[in-house]
């Protein structure tokens, strides 16, 4: 494996190498790290405790994590998980006390069209998860045999491509998107994305014409490109999908933003739980140079010198927000950053840089072939083109499903198979929840945005629990920076479990209410921002599967915001939500 350059930016793929040459990161060796670095022990320890797959206690030499996302919750991850634990005499969390293995869950690990799933070692992926599978893998890891030796099947990821369109069933030859964007030339280029009306698949939805100009007009001679491959939304796996089937394309679409603003350098941030991928897209990256798609003079064309390196995560949801993934990429904890100035102000290193998504890339080159006219004829006015939905939960069919924009959900309900369906959560947690009333709204930034994932609930699911888990997840993913966030979250988790537990009553659904009115308006970042979304969307429309896990119907007072901050002020002297929320604390 090629070692990272010993410098302060590389201190995330350091530790990530040291950590799999050491299995865990004891003080002594983060210490020798910091030296070498000339940084203090305490940034490089306080950078390793924000990353959930970095780990400052040993965990075992077999270290079995469980995808904990709703989806394989709701195909029994949870009774194998105990399971496991049982077969192996470990506790949940812990290590056991031989200090062989842990066992423990994990957020959405991508592959919630085959789950249940798991990691092994933070490099192995099993998938397809059963009784059988889970005790021959107990007697597999008391065995001690390598997980190299494992039935290969069990490794086995499917794409699962039920409904392909333009970005996934018309491929182009290597080097064609380039060769027509160079014909064109940058400026020409940047027309053609700007008539296309591309907008960014990552969720936000931004214009990727404009983004582009304006990192190419921002000042400074460095440019970067960064490809967003961190697609850490619960039930989201199209980039997973893009990025082995469709790498080059990939490649070729940062190649293409390279050309088009003039950047030298490119970087792919890829998820940590998608460590399998790094090897093949390295491979890809290779042929790539060996066919002078990359390097120096690309295609011949003198002072078009542009190349990719691969930057892995390791495990933080909140590093899919661009400020945060270039914190990362700096070496940092992933605390997104104050804006402005925006990344294609001062981004990487301080350098204009444009932040895209891996669907994104790739729709830029089929534009660079086909033209923006022809893209923006595809989809809606305000939508163009293709969006690719990774489907998962109650449906015959889970797996990728392309559409163009201004599909019905109803539709894609259809085609995947879905019975009696309740619900569908668009976008992630931190989309849109909808009841069987909206099934005739349509897929667009005008009427339903989203980043891609597609959860399907039939009515034998309990949606309370449904936005509980999401509310775990939110809370676990927090990077702590700000109060409302950090306590927010947990704070919504506590009524939550207390509802669970049947010890809740309507003020505590009061009480939800008003944390996500504090939470809405009050956070760092778009993480605490729509953290409450699925609460604040199952309460509306599922208000029944809420009553059910009341104590009693008996009245308490509704919960008295302005009473709150008064009690806040006396204890913080503070008149603000944040100081409401730790007072709460």
């Amino acid at each position: 494996m090629p070692q990272y350059p010993r410098h302060p930016n590389s201190l995330v793929q350091l530790l990530r190498e040291a950590q799999e040459q050491h299995g865990w990161l004891p003080r002594p060796l983060l210490a020798d790290l910091a030296r070498e670095l000339g940084l203090t022990l305490a940034h490089v320890e306080g950078v390793a405790s924000f990353y959930r797959f970095f780990h400052l206690q040993p965990v075992g030499r077999w270290r079995v994590l469980f995808s904990d996302n709703i989806t394989d919750r709701l195909l029994g991850s949870e009774a194998l998980m105990a399971d496991l634990c049982q077969r192996l005499r470990v506790k949940p969390g812990e290590m056991r006390a031989d200090g062989r293995v842990s066992v423990a869950a994990t957020s959405c690990t991508g592959l919630c069209d085959q789950g249940p799933a798991l990691l092994i070692n933070h490099h192995h992926v099993i998938t397809r998860l059963d009784a059988q599978r889970v005790a021959r893998i107990a007697e597999l890891i008391e065995a001690d045999t390598p997980a190299a030796s494992w039935p290969a099947e069990w490794f086995r990821i499917d794409d699962n491509v039920r409904r392909a369109d333009v970005l996934l069933g018309q491929p182009l030859a290597a080097g064609e998107a380039l060769a027509a964007a160079l014909a064109r030339g940058p400026a020409a280029m940047l027309e053609e994305m700007k008539r296309s009306n591309l907008r960014g698949r990552g969720g936000a939805g931004f214009t990727t014409g404009t983004k582009w100009a304006l990192c190419r007009e921002a000042p400074g001679t460095e440019r970067v490109v960064v490809c967003n491959a961190d697609e850490g939304e619960p039930g989201t796996f199209k980039d997973r999908v893009l990025l082995s089937r469709h790498a080059d394309l990939v490649f070729e679409g940062m190649t293409i933003a390279a050309a088009a603003i003039g950047a030298r350098q490119g970087l792919v941030y890829l998820r940590g739980e998608y460590r399998f991928l790094l090897e093949p897209l390295r491979a890809t990256l290779q042929r790539r140079r060996d066919a002078h798609l990359l390097g120096t003079s690309i295609q011949g064309h003198e002072g078009f010198d542009f190349d990719i390196d691969i930057h892995l995560g390791a495990g933080a949801y909140v590093c899919g927000e661009e400020s945060s993934l270039i914190e990362s990429l700096e070496g940092k904890r992933g605390t997104p950053r104050i804006r402005p100035p925006f990344p294609v102000q001062q981004g990487y290193l301080g350098r204009p840089t444009t932040v895209n998504n891996v669907e994104t890339f790739c729709a830029a080159a089929h534009i660079a072939v086909q033209g923006g006219a022809w893209w923006a004829a595809i989809g809606a006015p305000k939508s163009t083109g293709t969006k690719i939905h990774s489907v998962s939960g109650d449906c015959e069919r889970p797996g990728l499903y392309e559409y163009p924009f201004g599909t019905r959900i109803g539709r894609i309900l259809e085609d995947c198979g879905a019975r009696d369906t309740q619900a569908v959560q668009v976008g992630g947690p931190s989309g849109v929840c909808l009841s069987a009333f909206e099934f005739g709204r349509r897929i667009a930034f005008e009427d339903v945005p989203t980043a891609g994932a597609f959860m399907v609930f039939d009515r034998s699911r309990d949606m309370f629990e449904v936005a509980r888990n999401f509310a775990h997840f939110f809370a676990h993913e927090s990077c702590g920076f700000c109060t409302p966030c950090r306590v927010g979250t947990a704070l919504v988790v506590k009524r939550m479990d207390k509802l669970a537990q049947g010890h809740g009553s309507r003020h505590d659904v009061d009480v939800l209410y008003e944390l996500d009115k504090l939470m809405h308006g009050a956070t760092h970042c778009g993480l605490g921002a729509t953290a409450c979304n699925p609460l604040r969307d199952t309460i509306a429309k599922f208000r029944p599967a809420y009553e059910r896990h009341l104590k009693s119907l008996y009245f308490e007072p509704a919960f008295d915001l302005d009473a709150e901050l008064s009690v806040s002020r006396r204890i913080t002297g503070r008149d603000d939500p944040a100081a409401h929320l730790e007072a709460a604390e």
